[in-house]
């Protein structure tokens, strides 16, 4: 049974608090999953909450974003989903599932939670795998929020067409049998672009968010794939959705200066637009000049226009909008 616990002191220190779910037990011999609720703020504030939900080899650290959400009149809540950042717990596989239905409960406590308090309108935020879990969740549940937004999402694999065809049809015949083959990394240069240890304008944790990634999977990629089948397919979330990409993809295997400073290192935009039309009925697609992987984490003046086109389209397509300031 899911539960939650009471909110403590979050790591990131301020107003940050952080409470723990603990989630149906899973099989594994050390312990049920746990996922962590984590907020901005002690209580409600305004009308409109926002839960942001991280992508793969990532957790949320993005302080100064949900700041921008609150300065604009949003409380702010994020979740780091069962087996990643806060939600790590020894014994237990860093970023792994078999099956990315199963992240629907720790969504469904964490907007019972949200919604528990009042709020008028709850929007789901989802950054690339992040992104792909959010798309699903709110297409099978049909006016669980408000509006969904979109930055970078994952929607298909960025390799050549052997590895999307082939490999895809290999890894879903194998990953029942041998879920735990290892079957690839992340490329580190994107994480050291980012991380202040090498060079970059961020500092968070390598225990969460290591700079060459967590071991991926077979039975964690056929999850991931099955979830880019299904967008292929078409879905139909009844909220609106905003998808913000980078205006270009760079090299993910060997990517230039100017690609890091200046595009997507990690996915390909176009498959991102090329699907975001079957998403549903109501969807807005914007390129960002300069945007990086996570738009959040971008540039000044191409975060700076991610964060406008955000909480411009917000206050234009929330019913019950929140007070721009």
């Amino acid at each position: 049974m899911t539960s939650l616990d009471a909110p403590v002191p979050d790591v990131l220190g301020g107003e940050f608090t952080a409470r723990t779910i603990t989630l149906t037990p899973d099989g594994a011999a050390v312990g049920p999953p746990v996922a962590t609720l984590v907020r901005l703020g002690a209580e409600r504030t305004q009308d409109v909450a926002v839960l942001y939900v991280h992508g793969f080899c990532d957790y949320f650290f993005q302080a100064d974003h949900a700041a921008a959400w609150a300065e604009h009149g949003y409380d702010f809540f994020a979740l780091d989903l069962r087996d990643y950042g806060r939600s790590i717990r020894p014994g237990r596989q860093p970023n792994w599932i078999a099956d990315l239905a199963a992240y629907d409960e720790e969504l469904d406590a964490a907007l019972a939670a949200i919604r528990a308090e009042g709020y008028h309108a709850v929007l789901l935020l989802g950054h690339s795998t992040g992104g792909l879990i959010t798309t699903l969740y709110a297409s099978d549940h049909p006016g669980a929020v408000d509006a969904l937004v979109l930055n970078s999402p994952w929607f298909d694999l960025n390799e050549n067409w052997f590895h999307r065809v082939i490999t895809t049809r290999v890894v879903d015949l194998i990953g029942p049998r041998v879920p735990h083959l290892k079957v690839g990394r992340v490329n580190q240069a994107y994480g050291r672009h980012l991380h202040a240890s090498t060079g970059g304008p961020y500092d968070y944790d390598l225990a969460w968010k290591p700079l060459e990634g967590f071991e991926a999977h077979a039975g964690w990629l056929r999850a991931i794939r099955r979830g880019h089948a299904r967008i292929a397919r078409g879905l139909d979330v009844d909220a609106p959705v905003l998808m913000c990409t980078s205006a270009r993809s760079g090299s993910a295997s060997r990517p230039s200066q100017d690609d890091l400073n200046g595009s997507d290192c990690v996915l390909d935009v176009e498959h991102m637009h090329a699907r975001i039309g079957r998403v549903g009925p109501d969807v807005t697609a914007v390129r960002i000049a300069g945007g990086w992987h996570d738009l959040a984490l971008s540039g000044p003046a191409a975060r700076a226009d991610y964060e406008r086109t955000v909480f411009d389209w917000l206050a234009a397509r929330l019913r019950t909008g929140a007070t721009t300031r």
